[in-house]
């Protein structure tokens, strides 16, 4: 396989009317008529938080029907972006997801790594180190998104709402959400006034207070704004000189 394999580029088009709930392997199967064997999808969780790192699944299917879950009556849950899952449904598509994959592994970026290098450059750092972890190299990876954060030597397609449409990377989405929530948990073990369990980092109207009255934990961002408006803590904020290149930190 070469660099030119076709099938990398995303469709000219978004498909016509709303995407589907349910994922499946349209652009798995466009990728494998191309000639690629293994397709790994990516998805993160953790972008937006104040608190914790961002996490990468990168998981590979073996082009099987994808795992179902019992609903009430006669309904049937079927695998999808893990947005559009409530809790439970979470936990249990990742009880059974592990068995059912060919492979899949995690990657993060913490705080630190964040605050120093910047998000765009953490998420590509833990996308890499889940891609590495597999036990198998990918032969395209395939991204939820416009934006291609891996760049080489990863062959990457890129894929708006590939979490709704890609059983690929709606699985590594389900498997990265409940992976990071277990984790903020155990976090919020350490610092229970911030409510990490419920909010996973993210600024609830409990974090915020918590933040306010406590102040940042080790497991927060401090390159982030929101210290601009804690004058308590303020003077915690990190910012990244651009001057004196990647890596540099001074606190203003």
């Amino acid at each position: 396989m070469t660099d030119a394999l076709p099938g990398l580029e995303p469709a000219e088009s978004a498909p016509a009317g709303p995407p589907s709930r349910v994922a499946g392997y349209e652009i798995e199967d466009e990728l494998r008529a191309a000639g690629a064997v293994h397709v790994a999808g990516v998805d993160e969780v953790g972008r937006g938080a104040w608190a914790g790192p961002v996490v990468v699944c990168a998981a590979v299917t073996a082009f099987g029907p994808p795992p179902e879950l019992p609903g009430r009556g006669n309904r049937t849950i079927r695998l999808t972006d893990s947005k559009l899952l409530g809790p439970a449904q979470r936990e249990s598509f990742a009880e059974v997801l592990p068995g059912w994959l060919t492979c899949h592994a995690y990657g993060s970026s913490s705080p630190e790594e964040i605050d120093e290098a910047g998000m765009t450059e953490a998420l590509r750092r833990a996308a890499c180190r889940a891609l590495e972890a597999l036990p198998l190299r990918p032969d395209v990876v395939l991204l939820d998104g416009a934006h291609d954060f891996l760049g080489r030597p990863w062959r990457v397609r890129c894929e708006v709402k590939a979490d709704q449409r890609s059983v690929s990377v709606a699985a590594a989405s389900v498997l990265a959400k409940v992976h990071r929530d277990r984790l903020m948990a155990e976090i919020g073990e350490e610092h229970p006034a911030y409510g990490f369990a419920a909010n996973a980092g993210y600024p609830s109207p409990v974090h915020q207070q918590a933040l306010a009255e406590l102040g940042p934990t080790p497991h927060h961002r401090l390159s982030w704004s929101y210290l601009d408006d804690l004058p308590q803590w303020r003077h915690l904020r990190k910012h990244r000189d651009p001057l004196a290149g990647s890596g540099q930190m001074t606190l203003l």
